[in-house]
């Protein structure tokens, strides 16, 4: 199929096989990519659905699904310490890109940003729009941001869990990776505190190491996620579990 422009549209705009296109979106297919009734794209409801659509002249009609192969094989959760200024928002893009199913903000003790309900609302769209992009099935779900003490004391999510940690003799993040869904944590500027570091593990976080170089907190958020990508796609490649 050629290249097709891709759309999230909610399970409410999707009735009896047609879709009621918010304004923003009919600006955008026809406004902005400059696309005529009758044009086809991509809708997808961010959860795994996916439908070839036509543009209609009110409504968008639903031709059929549509196969989507994009998702890494296991589920991965970030839980990544608010860096200072707008660098969550790229670090939301860029891990979404790369295939991440869930991010938590977390307000650690050396976090300088306070977010707001208003913040959160702007990463989840960051985080759509990458999916579009990157012409992935799901849209990565942000949770609210919560403190890495509360966050240690709720349920666990599933898959094993990992604590980025650039200090200590940790063994490298690709070496204990398992072919599984995991949850990795990664700090802030300035690192984890040794107290939160010790939390973590006493809960069952394994700390791992990205190598040999003190990366800033956007650029490990980002590292982490093409290394896990990476090591789950090639076993993909080669049939292993």
């Amino acid at each position: 199929m050629a290249q097709l422009q891709r759309v999230v549209v909610s399970p409410a705009q999707i009735q009896d096989g047609t879709i009621t296109l918010e304004k923003t979106q009919s600006h955008y297919l026809q406004r902005v990519l400059r696309l005529k009734v009758g044009d086809r794209f991509i809708a997808m409801d961010g959860q795994g659905q996916t439908w070839l659509a036509k543009i209609g002249e009110t409504v968008a009609t639903i031709i059929e699904p549509v196969a989507v192969d994009s998702e890494l094989p296991h589920w991965v959760t970030l839980a990544i310490a608010l860096p200072k200024g707008s660098g969550f928002d790229e670090v939301v893009r860029q891990v979404s890109e790369l295939g991440v199913a869930r991010i938590v903000p977390i307000i650690s003790e050396r976090t300088l940003l306070q977010p707001n309900a208003k913040k959160q609302a702007r990463w989840q769209k960051i985080a759509a729009e990458a999916a579009e992009q990157s012409e992935r099935s799901i849209v990565p779900l942000i949770a609210e941001p919560i403190q890495w003490k509360k966050y240690l004391q709720s349920e666990p999510s599933c898959g094993q869990r990992f604590l980025c940690w650039e200090r200590g003799d940790s063994p490298a993040l690709l070496d204990a990776l398992p072919q599984a869904a995991v949850e990795l944590a990664i700090g802030p500027e300035g690192g984890w505190t040794t107290a939160e570091v010790e939390a973590a593990v006493a809960v069952g976080y394994q700390p791992v190491s990205l190598g040999k170089r003190i990366l800033r907190a956007v650029t490990a958020a980002v590292a982490v996620m093409a290394i896990v990508a990476a090591a789950q796609e090639r076993c993909t490649a080669t049939g292993q579990q």
